[in-house]
């Protein structure tokens, strides 16, 4: 389990960063799609802290999110649609800028430093 925590924490942090790199040059779709990845490792990170098991799925994941933690589910469910949007359509700044905050805002929640 610890190598497996350890992955996680690894690719939330790549995947953090490189949306980051991504917003900087304002490649608004890559921003949102790196910034989702991380927020969905975050909570399969959580998921493996507290009960010992990473979903299989988003759907699991999502499943699992709103029994548990409502609070985790609301914010993932925000910006799932906006993440599928960016295959189809042109995202802007200032959505790209709202998922990193989500992001910001979950690490804390759940404990963990980015």
């Amino acid at each position: 389990m610890k190598e497996q925590e350890q992955l996680l924490e690894e690719n939330i942090r790549e995947f953090y960063t490189q949306g980051e790199e991504s917003l900087t040059k304002q490649k608004y779709n890559a921003a949102v799609s790196l910034f989702f990845k991380a927020l969905a490792v975050l909570a399969d990170w959580h998921l493996l802290k507290t009960k010992g098991r990473i979903p299989k799925s988003h759907s699991e994941r999502f499943r699992i999110l709103e029994e548990k933690y409502p609070e985790l589910y609301e914010l993932l469910d925000k910006d799932f649609p906006v993440y599928q949007d960016s295959y189809q359509i042109k995202i802007s700044k200032e959505i790209a800028v709202v998922l990193e905050n989500d992001v910001r805002t979950v690490a804390q929640k759940v404990g963990f430093s980015l």
